[in-house]
Parts: C-alpha cells; sequence; structure tokens
C-alpha cells in the first residue's frame, strides 16, 4: 500500500485495498489498492481506457448496477467494508455522493431536483425542504444566480449551472465523500474554473475524489495523485511529487507526454 500523504497528517477516509473489477472475463482494475484522506481531494489520472472511471465507480458501489461486473476487495469507509454482507448500497450512496461527467438533471424544477434525495430519505417538512435548498445551492455556489428562479425548469440552465446544480443535489444529502467524474469536461473555461473554485471550497468539509483528463487541472485542484495504466495504479504520491518527480518510468512519460 503506497501512503500518498505520510507528511500530510490528514486522516484516512476511504481505502481501497486489492480492488479488482471484473467485466465478465475481462480484468479492467488489477490489484488496485490506494488511500483517499479527508478533507483534500484525490485526483485519479491517466489514459482514455485505463481504468480511472471504473475504479471510481467501484468507491460508492456503482457497478452493482452494472450486469456482468464484478468487483473483489475491499474499500473501507472510516474503516467499515462497502462491500461486507448486509452493507446497504443505498446507505453507501447516500454517504458517497457521485458526480457524473455530464450534468444530468432530472426534468423537474431547480428545487425538486435539489431536495429529490431529502424527500426519498423521508423529508416532508417544507420549511426544512426549503432550508436544505438554500444551503446545498449557497455551497454550490449558485444561489444567487437561481434564488428568483428556484420554480422554473432546470432544463433550462447553462451547461454549468446544471452541473454545479447536480453538485448541489449531492450535497442536499449531506455526504461524507463526493466522487468526481470528469466533472468539467462538458464545459466550456469560465464553467470549468467555476467547478474549479467550488472544488477548492469543498474539500473544507469533504473527502473529494475526481477522475480528470486534464492533468492542469489535476495540478491545480488536488493534493494527491494517482496515475493508473492500463487498470493497474502504476504510482500514487502527492500531486507535486508526481508532476515534478515521479518514481516510475510509465508515469513520467505519460506526464511529459510521451504517450496517452
Amino acid at each position: 500500500m503506497i501512503d500518498a500523504s505520510a507528511s500530510v497528517g490528514t486522516k484516512e477516509k476511504l481505502k481501497a485495498e486489492h480492488l479488482k473489477i471484473f467485466y465478465g472475463s475481462f480484468q479492467a482494475i488489477k490489484d488496485a489498492s490506494l488511500n483517499m484522506r479527508a478533507q483534500s481531494v484525490t485526483a485519479l489520472i491517466g489514459p482514455s481506457g485505463c481504468g480511472k472511471s471504473t475504479f471510481l465507480r467501484a468507491l460508492n458501489r456503482m457497478h452493482d448496477l452494472t450486469p456482468g461486473a464484478r468487483v473483489d476487495g475491499s474499500v473501507t469507509l472510516d474503516g467499515e467494508d462497502i462491500y461486507a454482507p448486509g452493507a446497504d448500497p443505498v446507505v453507501i450512496r447516500h454517504r458517497i455522493g457521485m458526480v457524473f461527467q455530464r450534468p444530468n438533471p432530472f426534468p423537474k424544477t431547480i428545487y425538486e431536483n435539489v431536495c429529490y434525495g431529502a424527500k426519498i430519505h423521508g423529508e416532508r417538512n417544507k420549511a426544512k425542504l426549503d432550508e436544505i435548498v438554500e444551503k446545498s445551492l449557497r455551497q454550490a455556489a449558485l444561489w444567487d444566480e437561481v434564488k428568483d428562479r428556484l420554480n422554473r425548469s432546470a432544463l433550462d440552465m447553462s451547461g454549468g449551472q446544471q452541473q454545479r446544480m447536480c453538485i448541489a443535489r449531492v450535497l442536499a444529502v449531506e455526504p461524507e465523500v463526493i466522487l468526481m467524474d470528469e466533472p468539467a469536461s462538458a464545459l466550456d473555461p469560465i464553467a470549468t474554473s467555476k467547478i474549479e473554485d467550488l472544488i477548492g471550497e469543498l474539500k473544507k468539509e469533504y473527502t473529494l475524489v475526481i477522475v480528470t483528463h486534464s492533468m492542469q487541472q489535476a495540478a491545480r485542484i488536488s493534493e494527491f495523485t494517482a496515475f493508473f495504466h492500463l487498470g493497474e495504479i502504476v504510482e500514487v504520491g502527492t500531486t507535486t511529487n508526481i508532476f515534478t518527480r515521479p518514481k516510475e518510468k510509465r508515469t513520467e512519460d505519460y506526464i511529459t507526454g510521451r504517450f496517452g
């Protein structure tokens, strides 16, 4: 196990050990282990098809929903194995939220989108729902832009606003960890900058794990970086070390643009 943050002193929140992921007979992830620290951003980088998103989806049991997928090994959240018999995937996804590559607003109002999870978990008090919606939109740096049109369709917003609303929807159920799968890849540079600023704010309270195809983005937003290649974690370290002093030749070749 490579401990990316021994020198930083932050607490381990999420931990994958000897993770192997199969789609039928194809092994997409080979014996991957990674510590993810509380109140920090861990970036997963590597060429297309290297297993970053596959690994990310194992961290909150999204592969349970994929026919033919199988996950071996363990993922622990605060020391508890999320794949243990009796572990409830719904509860796990409540604690470990996911933001996808493309904004996926429901065809409902902005208000209904944000409070959707709270309602699913039984909250019916209108004043409480109002409070949840405002708090979540403020956390997602979107409140001032939409507070006067909460009852309009979320589909009317720009792509960047939709993505921040999807982040607010995740925040509304008060997760402990937020997984993001290339959250800005479908956005323009200005919207991307807002998402990156938001990530910088969110790490004060949450643990974030982010797949990004942009090495520049990983360098800007993360404390730790894991480099994936052909289904393996080749190297893990502080982002500074990965980008300036990589230990593995494959990492150096990717960082310097020799492949990928």
